[in-house]
């Protein structure tokens, strides 16, 4: 019997993409073979103590997070509910039941009786089609996809903490160098009105000075508010209020920049839980088009009930107290208005629109991680360009001051020093910031080095 309910059984199609993974990421030094995941724990390669703290803090209190832990363990209760649709179902019941009669002769005493019953009834409806097999499977796949919208929200969350933490780490940095060029103006327009009471400037250097100083104290509030935004940021992120973070600051040239090799890009595709979230709707959607194909087809279902039955408590174990039944019933549908097969392409649409972001999934993990390359390699290069640039501004304007203070070079050649020192200076920051961007961004768009085993891991130490 077991044989012939597995060859009448409706086939769920395979998932496939029909995309086929590149042999190696246009965007890699060179043609690497199999890489090592990343570490789970990436972001301690930054040796960063506040982005270690920051992260501990998200993974225990993100609400993202927590919310996607909670619709996995809903998706884990929706298994066991249509795995027990395969089973038969059993149920007991016992009664006790008073009756009393009219007479329909004048003066005759009403009849009146008590009547014991108890049963035991179980029913089986017959997977022959396999659609209940189908629609367990398809809850099997909402449990994996569950799983890898976990480690979706893990990562995202992650990306979101580095990139606000290193965001927080350039503005104080800014702010640091801000503060600095403003007080290297404040020295010039000093000396000015020294010379200015001497006689050797004129009332015009003493105001172009009052410009420079005024444009860079006008740069100071936005570098502030961009540090408290940050840091509200990194709040919600760690389920916190905005009073209980606080970050100690660090030079981001003591950030370490951790190495990390790509691999193959089927690799990253195995490991990116988005694409194999994915993958997994598409494979749940697969098997709900082989249910609602099953549906199409008759119902076949088995009952049968077994019970005692007696008008006194005394007799009711005795044999001729015992009743039963058994039935056997099949139940076709013979006009709906078109609902089922409506459901059918409803589903087959849905499948196909699942297909379409599996696809879509495939190629931006792709796109992801060329660009994460791309821009680490491209960053690390602007960092050594922009700092040789702000130590020759740094001593051109050394020069320039030492000679403007000795009378031997006008106005005009400081102020031209002095802003191209202050703009080198600033974008040797940026620079710093985008390359520690990039590479929290590229272990992200690897995978973070997430696995399903770790989610279930976390789970298992929770209280239901």
């Amino acid at each position: 019997m077991a044989f012939a309910l597995v060859g009448c059984a409706l086939p769920i199609e395979p998932v496939e993409s029909g995309l086929r993974a590149p042999e190696r990421f246009v965007s890699a030094a060179q043609a690497l073979g199999p890489a090592a995941a990343p570490d789970p724990a990436w972001w301690n390669g930054f040796r960063t103590p506040d982005l270690d703290r920051l992260m501990a803090g998200a993974m225990g209190g993100n609400f993202d997070l927590a919310a996607a832990v909670a619709r996995l363990q809903q998706a884990d209760a929706a298994l066991r509910i249509a795995g027990a649709q395969l089973l038969p179902f059993v149920d007991v019941s016992g009664s006790v039941a008073r009756t009393r009669g009219t007479s329909s002769t004048p003066g005759t005493p009403a009849n009146a009786g008590r009547q014991y019953g108890g049963s035991l009834r179980a029913s089986y409806q017959v997977d022959f089609w396999g659609g209940l097999r189908a629609q367990e499977q398809a809850a099997r796949d909402s449990v994996v996809a569950a799983e890898f919208g976990v480690g979706t929200v893990t990562l995202a969350t992650q990306s979101a903490v580095a990139t606000a933490l290193f965001d927080l780490l350039g503005a104080q940095e800014q702010l640091a160098i801000q503060q600095d060029n403003l007080r290297i103006a404040e020295r010039t327009l000093t000396i000015l009105r020294q010379r200015l009471v001497v006689g050797t400037a004129t009332g015009l250097d003493v105001a172009q000075q009052e410009t420079v100083v005024a444009q860079q104290r006008a740069q100071v509030p936005p570098l502030r508010q961009a540090i408290e935004a940050n840091t509200f940021a990194l709040a919600a992120l760690a389920g916190l209020t905005p009073a209980e973070v606080t970050i100690a600051g660090q030079r981001l040239a003591s950030v370490h920049v951790p190495e990390v090799a790509p691999g193959l890009p089927s690799e990253v595709l195995a490991r990116r839980p988005d694409v194999r979230l994915a993958e997994a709707n598409l494979a749940a959607a697969s098997a709900d088009v082989t249910a609602a194909r099953a549906a199409l087809f008759p119902t076949i279902a088995l009952t049968a009930e077994g019970g005692l039955q007696s008008i006194a408590l005394q007799t009711l174990l005795r044999p001729g107290a015992t009743i039963y039944g058994i039935a056997a019933s099949l139940t076709q549908t013979l006009f709906d208005g078109g609902a089922l097969r409506a459901q059918l392409e409803q589903t087959r649409a849905r499948r196909l629109e699942l297909l379409a972001n599996y696809r879509q999934a495939i190629v931006a993990a792709l796109q992801d991680t060329e660009t994460s390359l791309s821009a680490l390699q491209r960053s690390t290069e602007l960092v050594t360009l922009q700092t040789a640039r702000a130590e020759a501004a740094q001593r051109a304007y050394d020069v320039s001051e030492a000679q403007f203070r000795a009378g031997t070079i006008d106005l005009l050649t400081v102020l031209i020093t002095q802003t191209t020192l202050f703009n080198a200076r600033l974008a040797l920051v940026q620079a710093q910031t985008a390359r520690l961007q990039a590479a929290a961004a590229l272990f992200t768009a690897l995978g973070g080095g997430w696995t399903a085993g770790s989610v279930r891991q976390a789970l298992a130490g929770t209280t239901p």
